[in-house]
């Protein structure tokens, strides 16, 4: 009995002698412990990220801009007036928030940011329908945010196009027609859409989709450049490297790694959100997605220490941290297709892993292809982590000689 606890014990001993021993653990649980004497540790690696996924849940909660406020003039006074406000209050895009007697009051009001589409119904226009002419309606939207005045036209012109066809049918069961018969001759051309991986016109889908991950890559890059910048700034470059038996990629894979297991599980949290929560698609390897985030997670820990290699300075290397991942999304080609982008824009659009990533996501998410189509996105973060490799002679440069510590 005494002889098995004494196995037991030699074992547990050696266990552990090895956990103090190897230069990659000691460098690990180095990071632990500072990462426990630091709050800022902690935000930009756990509290950052899911406070940024409760803020932009919030936001975007509703899917879909509705009930945009529309302001009605109606000149006429009429039942088909009335008729008409009430066709364009059901839209869900509008609803009428005002009535004015004249223009003048009506675009004051959205002058001054109150109103986002004003609907002119003319003197007479029940007299003119009635008499079998066409009357136009004045609409003025508010266009200086497109997404909001986009969905307004929608909404009214297809409130109008309802109610004008209403009338038309009308017209064409009084003058003998069956009701069939009159459909088809109302409307001979009929539109059969089919509205391919985004059916709902959900920004949800469209946005979230992109702006979760966004949040990760931003926490990813300030939390390597602080975590590799203050062993710079604060001197501490040797006792690390000691630390790592002097292998500056052991110091790195030992430091980065408990970084690289927080932000996964933001991760996770971020898929869970978007597959579970919202609803979003998931048609293709959910496997190889979780491979690609994790690797784009690994990318930009890369990209952070080449920040720091690069620039020296802790300060300069958040600040372009900062700047580098805000950029990746308006580069990324969801908001503004990349093929029509000018030559220039779409060059700068491929220093980003985003990027790619964003097109992994969209080929396995939405479209759900084959691993295949989603292999060559993959294989571009390489040469971003090469790069950082390349800096990596001169980062522990930087960790070894005192004339670089102490920067800001």
């Amino acid at each position: 009995m005494k002889k098995k606890q004494n196995i037991a014990s030699n074992t547990a001993g050696k266990s552990e002698s090895f956990f103090r021993t190897n230069p990659f653990f000691r460098v690990f649980f180095r990071e632990i412990d500072r990462m426990s004497g630091s709050t800022i540790y902690l935000f930009t690696t756990l509290i950052g990220p899911l406070i940024s996924f409760v803020i932009l849940l919030s936001i975007f909660s509703d899917g879909v801009p509705r009930n945009l406020p529309v302001g009605i003039v109606d000149l006429d006074h009429t039942s088909l007036s009335r008729k008409i406000t009430m066709w364009i209050g059901a839209s869900p895009e509008a609803e009428i928030a005002m009535h004015f007697p004249n223009q003048e009051e009506a675009y004051q009001q959205m002058e001054e940011g109150k109103l986002d589409a004003i609907v002119i119904i003319p003197e007479g226009t029940e007299k003119s329908i009635l008499k079998g002419s066409s009357q136009s309606i004045p609409v003025f939207i508010n266009n200086a945010n497109i997404l909001k005045g986009g969905f307004l036209q929608k909404g009214i012109y297809k409130s109008l196009a309802t109610l004008s066809g209403g009338i038309k049918l009308q017209v064409q069961i009084k003058n003998g027609l069956p009701e069939k018969q009159a459909i088809n001759k109302i409307q001979p051309v009929k539109l059969q859409q089919h509205i391919l991986f985004n059916p709902f016109g959900n920004y949800s889908y469209f946005l979230l989709t992109a702006l979760l991950p966004l949040m990760i890559v931003l926490f990813t890059l300030l939390s390597g450049v602080f975590a590799v910048g203050i062993e710079v700034k604060e001197g501490t470059g040797p006792e690390w490297l000691e630390h790592s038996g002097g292998s500056v990629i052991v110091a790195l894979a030992g430091k980065l790694l408990p970084y690289t297991i927080l932000l996964f599980i933001n991760a996770m949290v971020m898929n869970v959100i978007l597959f579970v929560q919202i609803g979003t698609p998931l048609q293709g390897s959910f496997a190889f997605l979780l491979i690609s985030e994790l690797y784009l997670i690994m990318t930009y820990q890369m990209i952070s220490v080449f920040l720091v290699a690069a620039t020296a300075n802790l300060r300069l290397g958040l600040s372009l941290a900062s700047a580098y991942s805000m950029m990746a999304l308006t580069f990324s080609g969801l908001t503004f297709p990349q093929f029509s982008m000018p030559l220039a824009a779409r060059i700068f659009s491929y220093i980003f892993p985003f990027t790619y990533w964003i097109k992994i996501f969209i080929s396995q998410a939405m479209r759900g292809e084959t691993i295949v189509h989603a292999l060559i996105p993959l294989a571009c973060f390489l040469p971003f982590i090469l790069l950082a490799v390349i800096f990596l002679p001169r980062l522990k440069r930087l960790l070894k000689e005192e004339k670089y510590w102490g920067k800001i």
